[in-house]
């Protein structure tokens, strides 16, 4: 299916690294410091897929430690990766993180599966003991309070060095490519907060009245995320909404059949008709003015909600769906209801590139053992199985109003949710599940459904679910992403569940 180009393009990672060693090796081992350089830039090449990448090099004393904890904290860096290229004292370290509170990854990378151990010598086993200054630099950090994951695995050298004893081409080994799949994980999981740093949220309207999950702490989204929110009337929206013009309504028409079937009346549903060519044109001048905002505001979210009284504004919110839709595709995470902490689960989702739809409980089947899951709208089009249909609503259900909403599925195949809840204390937390999306039939009613399959059967599956206290929504992702959202997590500082 075509894709949408992003309004904003996120940021990358900003990436620190470093390789430690010892400096009384240097002088005892002819050629030791050039062999574990060579192995740094191999890392940096590496790395340099995931982000912009700022190399202090060799680090092997309590000085160098310090000066490279300045390094980076001048480069702002999202991330440090400290690769334990041979044994090293953790006083070496323990500076840099001392100084750069950046979060630290040890890269625990071996550069051959097995040494030739009738060949090897000294200065070639100083360059495969990397493992050995692990649980030192642990410790000490463990006691300087400083928090730290590791990465262990083989390098993943696609070629064999000259100075090596063994084969160091690793590139295919599993414990390689588990390694640089973790490693790329946290590049993606930094950029993610980096991103969040910089992002504006716009709230539009209020709260459906009555759903108290979704009442949130704007302070504290500030608080635990860096992100802005910034608070937005209906009648900015109307403002934009009498700038447009007939042609730019006749081109987001234009696009809204291009990614979109207009359906007929439903068969089963008396109040899904097809659209009228009334209710799709004022969807498109909404939508138009939509964008509108997004781009003068710089927004990179909207969650929204509005309960009008037969009045203008509940006439523009009835065209809201199609554009908020649009808006998911085009990387503007948006959701319904007021619920910005979904908002940010599938904004979460979408800097990841799985996409991240808005959804919540349809039912559960059963007999085919699914927990169906959608909504109303607005519907993630890029991840949608084919093009989503658009239906006239005569009503739209517990709300006021009418127009036009999203009938879809997401793409079959393997699924994680992600759902973003406040906790007693105030704290956020993210409920995260991996599943299987399987093509099944759903309701021709107006809104989007997908059957998930997950490890455990619906009531067992919800059982644990609603153990977590979570909100009623949640972000529909593709691909298994529960590793990744982990990862996030811990960065963000969040607690996380998974079941």
């Amino acid at each position: 299916m075509n894709q949408l180009a992003k309004i904003k393009e996120p940021g990358k990672a900003r990436i620190g690294l470093y390789s430690a060693g010892l400096h009384t090796y240097w002088d005892q081992f002819e050629g030791l410091k050039d062999c574990l350089m060579e192995y740094n830039h191999f890392l940096e090449k590496r790395l340099a897929e995931f982000g912009e990448v700022y190399n202090f090099g060799i680090l092997d004393s309590e000085e160098g430690g310090r000066e490279a904890g300045e390094y980076f904290n001048a480069k702002n860096v999202d991330i440090v990766f400290s690769h334990a290229a041979t044994y090293y004292t953790s006083s070496c370290v323990l500076p840099v993180h001392q100084i750069c509170k950046a979060p630290c990854v040890v890269l625990n990378l071996q550069p051959t599966p097995e040494m030739d151990y009738m060949t090897t010598g000294t200065d070639r086993w100083l360059a495969q003991c990397v493992a050995c200054p692990v649980p030192e630099i642990s410790n000490a950090f463990n006691r300087a309070g400083i928090p730290f994951r590791a990465v262990n695995g083989l390098l993943g050298l696609d070629y064999t060095p000259g100075f090596a004893k063994a084969d160091e081409n690793t590139s295919t080994r599993p414990e390689a490519v588990k390694a640089w799949k973790e490693i790329g994980e946290w590049c993606m999981a930094a950029a993610v907060k980096h991103n969040l740093q910089h992002a504006r949220f716009g709230f539009l309207g209020g709260y459906y009245s009555g759903m108290l999950d979704m009442y949130s702490d704007l302070t504290m989204l500030h608080a635990q995320t860096g992100m802005d929110v910034e608070i937005l009337e209906m009648s900015d929206l109307d403002a934009y909404l009498n700038e447009v013009t007939d042609e730019e309504t006749r081109e987001k028409l234009e696009l809204i059949n291009t990614f979109f079937e207009i359906s007929g009346d439903s068969p089963s549903d008396p109040i899904a008709k097809k659209p009228t060519e009334e209710q799709l044109e004022w969807s498109a001048r909404v939508a138009c003015a939509q964008e509108k905002m997004v781009r003068d505001r710089r927004l990179d979210s909207v969650s929204y909600y509005y309960h009008g009284r037969d009045d203008h504004l509940e006439e523009v919110q009835s065209g809201f769906i199609v554009g908020f839709s649009l808006l998911n595709a085009q990387g503007v995470a948006c959701s319904g209801e007021g619920d910005i902490k979904t908002a940010l689960a599938m904004k979460i989702a979408d800097l990841c590139g799985k996409g991240g739809s808005f959804c919540e409980i349809v039912a559960a089947d059963f007999n085919r053992d699914t927990m169906i899951l959608g909504h109303d709208g607005p519907f993630h089009i890029a991840i949608s199985k084919g093009r989503p249909i658009l239906r006239g609503m005569g009503v739209y259900h517990g709300k006021r109003g009418s127009g036009v909403s999203v009938e879809a599925k997401v793409i079959s195949g393997p699924v994680t949710t992600i759902g973003i809840t406040q906790t007693g204390d105030g704290r956020l937390k993210m409920n995260v599940s991996e599943g299987e999306a399987i093509e099944a039939p759903i309701l021709l009613n107006g809104n989007t459904s997908t059957h998930i399959r997950f490890a455990d059967k619906p009531a067992a599956y919800m059982d644990k679910w609603f153990a977590e206290a979570p909100t009623h929504h949640l972000a529909l992702s593709v691909g298994h992403n529960a590793g990744l959202f982990r990862k996030i997590a811990q960065l963000m500082d969040i607690p996380f569940a998974q079941f």
